[in-house]
């Protein structure tokens, strides 16, 4: 998630694997989550109880590094909650919208990352960047004109969340690779909090039903699903794969990050009964194909972190 300033490490192997497997287990974060709505339709509260999950476990090593945590910069802990907070977007994106065209819609984040770095930072764009965007917006655009009946536009709920969490998710990006230097815990703390804040924002703005009017569906088994995707996916994944980050040169957990897409897609295809047509098939290509050569446009100590990341964390 957080591409770091790059260390040289005798074996990348390990930190190799581990993004893949971390990247191949968010391609099937749509299945918990919908499980859980299908369990207790409750959208954005049933979020907000699984990042809460996620803070109650990093909370305790998260206290031992609160000196880092206090000596950051404020620009730094805002980037990172709003990290999380572009996650839990995403997250209520995979209830409400077709999985594959989220997942994807999210995957755009090259071209927001190319918009900001160029027009807003100032920093200099290759021709190849330019050639991800193009690649991108033409992906994206097959993709919902053949899941949107024609026409190459965010339509749905769910669409709109995608989109908007892949924007979102660019500007944190960008200011957790300008400014964070914390460690994988203490960052995943923060990015936490910030999850809950839109998760509760979320559900308000939504009009889900509130905690009380749906406290009695609260079973042992829906705790259980609340605890695991919590703890599993927020809590630890996310903090491994930052450990991970910082072993590995941002291009190429860029590219091993397309596990992601790639599970995403199948299994959705496969168990979610959602069409994954010709059509889907060439502009996720080209959805995938932009942000590899976006990642690989980049020299090998970059300024702006990878597809999904970015991040300048001292090693532990």
């Amino acid at each position: 998630m957080f591409g770091p300033r790059f260390s040289m490490h005798k074996s990348t192997t390990f930190p190799g694997f581990l993004v893949v497997t971390i990247g191949a287990l968010w391609g099937v974060y749509w299945v918990p989550v919908r499980k859980l709505e299908a369990m207790i339709a409750a959208g954005p509260w049933v979020t907000w109880g699984v990042v809460l999950v996620a803070c109650g476990c990093l909370a305790p090593l998260a206290w031992k590094g609160r000196k880092s945590l206090a000596a950051s910069n404020t620009k730094a802990l805002l980037s990172t909650a709003l990290g999380g907070a572009s996650f839990v977007i995403y997250s209520n994106g995979l209830i409400y919208g077709h999985v594959a065209v989220v997942i994807l819609l999210f995957y755009l984040t090259p071209v927001w990352s190319t918009l900001i770095a160029r027009f807003y930072l100032g920093w200099p764009t290759s021709l190849w960047r330019y050639v991800a965007i193009v690649l991108g917006l033409a992906g994206i655009g097959i993709v919902l004109a053949s899941t949107h009946n024609g026409l190459p536009l965010p339509h749905t709920l769910g669409d709109f969340l995608g989109l908007t969490s892949g924007i979102l998710w660019s500007i944190a990006a960008t200011g957790i690779n300008v400014h964070s230097k914390t460690r994988a815990v203490e960052t995943n703390f923060i990015f936490c909090a910030g999850g809950m804040v839109m998760a509760l924002l979320l559900a308000l703005v939504l009009d889900r039903p509130n905690p009380d009017a749906i406290a009695g569906d609260f079973g042992p088994a829906v705790l259980g699903w609340i605890f695991v995707v919590g703890s599993l996916w927020w809590a630890f994944s996310l903090t491994g794969f930052m450990w991970a980050t910082k072993r590995l040169e941002p291009a190429r957990v860029g590219i091993l990050l397309m596990s992601e897409v790639i599970v995403g897609a199948i299994t959705a295809g496969l168990f979610a009964g959602e069409p994954f047509t010709g059509f889907m098939f060439l502009g996720a290509a080209l959805v995938v194909a932009a942000a590899v050569i976006e990642t690989l446009s980049k020299p090998a100590y970059p300024h702006l972190g990878v597809v999904r990341g970015a991040g300048r964390q001292e090693l532990d």
